[in-house]
């Protein structure tokens, strides 16, 4: 049975991202939103801490082995900070995870180590679509095999530092099988849209869209070589990824407007004295420590190759979005007309809360 207890090495690891989390990204975060850009200084800070390099082995380059339970504990902990400088320190695991996860033994040894070994780099993954029914187990993208080949067809969205990345991995669908492919910046047909996504929130990480004509990949760069690989194991590791990052997110705006709360009089008592204000507190925290525990469980049951991890995933991912929206809501009106005032983080947590039904495939553990 897993434990509650973090490990000498983790607790360790949580250390630092938390201090790197609140010393660093949570400072920056409201001028980085406003200025739709992240301090690369920021960025290379938080890559230092060495999250993916302590989730690789050291035959491809890193010093540890792979570890969900570890990677969403510091994921929520480098969330709580901020989210969007989350992402962007994290943007590399989106492309050297999959194949630690599910590459072929080539696939590992030719491209994890530039990765793993260099400076933060733009490495990233396009997976999501533009559809109102967009499922990553039924993409609209297509990839047909022609001879050695295999030729890649349709558009993505949000797709992280996709102007500036040396490679990416492209998902699509095989004959109705969602598969990855690695693909170079300079594969012909590929196409990385001028303007920056324009959203609700997340402004400070460059997204794109992304379109394929006729690109053509090398069959031996299919994820997994020639027989494929399951993608239901990648993408219970983008959910969990998800559900940890909502967690923190939550969990900042909870622990923010409940000292806020702490302080704030009306009527000559402190507002946290209103029953009103107090029982929305106590469901904020009750359901931020119930997603956590299931996405601990869901983490647990990847890592030891559970039948039903893929369930679990799920079931963590939907359960965080669904949270990470009331909690982040309740603490814009926990402080009232204050909580629509930008100077006040919690009306970014609260955008950024609304994005975590669309964010599958901007994160992976």
């Amino acid at each position: 049975m897993y434990s509650f207890e973090p490990n000498e090495e983790q607790q360790m690891l949580v250390d630092a991202v938390g201090k790197y989390a609140i010393n660093d990204l949570r400072p920056a975060a409201h001028d980085a939103e406003e200025a739709r850009e992240l301090p690369k200084k920021l960025v290379t800070k938080g890559w230092e801490l060495g999250l993916l390099q302590a989730s690789t082995p050291e035959a491809y380059g890193g010093f540890g082995e792979h570890s969900a339970v570890t990677s969403v504990l510091a994921v929520e902990e480098m969330a709580f900070g901020d989210l969007a400088g989350t992402l962007a320190v994290m943007a590399p695991s989106l492309f050297a995870t999959p194949i630690l996860l599910v590459g072929s033994e080539e696939q590992k040894q030719e491209f994890l180590h530039s990765v793993i070994e260099g400076d933060w780099t733009p490495y990233t993954a396009a997976l999501i679509e533009y559809a109102f029914d967009f499922d990553p187990l039924a993409l609209k993208t297509t990839a047909t095999l022609s001879g050695d080949e295999y030729v890649l067809n349709g558009e993505k969205a949000f797709v992280p530092f996709a102007k500036d990345a040396e490679a990416m991995i492209v998902y699509a669908a095989v004959e109705g099988k969602t598969q990855g492919f690695i693909v170079s910046k300079a594969a012909a047909g590929l196409s990385v849209g001028e303007e920056r996504e324009k959203l609700m929130s997340l402004n400070a990480l460059p997204l794109y869209r992304v379109k394929l004509d006729a690109v053509k990949v090398p069959a031996s760069n299919r994820l997994g070589g020639a027989s494929g690989h399951d993608f239901e194991l990648v993408l219970a590791s983008m959910r969990i990824a998800s559900a940890s990052a909502a967690v923190g997110v939550a969990n900042a705006s909870f622990e923010y407007a409940k000292n806020y709360a702490k302080e704030r009089e009306a009527f000559g008592v402190k507002i946290a004295q209103k029953q009103a204000i107090a029982f929305m507190l106590a469901e904020m925290a009750t359901e931020i420590e119930a997603m956590r525990l299931l996405t601990w469980e869901a983490a647990w049951m990847l890592d030891n190759g559970k039948e039903d991890a893929a369930k679990q995933a799920y079931l963590a991912f939907t359960g965080a979005a669904d949270m990470a929206m009331m909690v982040t809501d309740r603490g814009v009106q926990i402080l009232g007309g204050h909580g629509y005032i930008r100077e006040h983080p919690v009306e970014m947590w609260m955008r950024n809360g609304r994005g975590f039904a669309m964010l599958v495939g901007l994160a992976i553990v």
